[in-house]
């Protein structure tokens, strides 16, 4: 019977990140920037049918970049378990924070025990009654949990999209300036070909139960 080879466990985990970020940096990055009345999530976008961004809940949005299949799947079961936690207890129970636990527990379970990982990076934001109650989660591919403040990008140019973002940051700024900063940082990180397409959405202080509004493309 043949022996199968030996991997250590260290260099197993280290080739499954570097096929992981290989596979998101392949994707558009996605931003979002707090601003005045809420929290505006911002990528390139090419397709004007597949959609990044979308609402989970409420006063929720879930955004993804790397292998699109993979993080719809986990998009759609954010879905249902905010639908089941809102039905089952209150609506109040969903919050970004447990969709993110959530979210974290299974890209670490899939990136240790499946053979290939995720090659996704996602964000979880929600607004709250005031500026001081607003959340952005990031998740990466192997499960860490990241609670970030202000701004925060996913994608193959997060860090330079951060300090772009930090650079030109204003708290308390109108939606228009915010756009204006999102707009110059992922402009400053993309090819030579320029942009095909704008996906944007906010998710605002509002009066409404249902907090998430997409934006206009063409208006961007």
């Amino acid at each position: 019977m043949t022996m199968p080879f030996y991997v250590p466990p260290e260099q197993l985990m280290k080739d499954r990140a570097e096929f992981a970020r290989k596979g998101i940096a392949r994707g558009k990055s996605i931003v979002a920037v707090q601003y005045r009345d809420g929290v505006l999530i911002l990528g390139e976008n090419p397709s004007g049918t597949l959609q990044k961004i979308s609402e989970i809940y409420d006063r929720v949005a879930f955004a993804g970049v790397g292998k699109y299949n993979e993080f719809e799947q986990l998009r759609i079961g954010g879905i249902r378990r905010a639908d089941l936690t809102g039905y089952a207890y209150s609506r109040e129970d969903v919050t970004a924070k447990s969709l993110a636990n959530a979210y974290a527990q299974t890209l670490g379970h899939v990136f240790t025990q499946d053979v290939k990982p995720y090659e996704v990076e996602i964000m979880v934001v929600e607004v709250g009654a005031t500026l001081a109650d607003d959340h952005i989660f990031r998740i990466t591919y192997d499960g860490t949990l990241y609670d970030e403040q202000r701004f925060s990008a996913i994608g193959g140019a997060s860090d330079a999209l951060m300090q772009r973002l930090g650079a030109a940051y204003r708290e308390g700024a109108p939606l228009e300036e915010a756009i204006g900063w999102a707009k110059a940082a992922c402009t400053s990180v993309i090819d030579e070909s320029g942009p095909v397409g704008w996906e944007a959405a906010v998710v605002e202080r509002t009066e409404r139960r249902r907090a998430f509004r997409r934006l206009d493309p063409a208006g961007l």
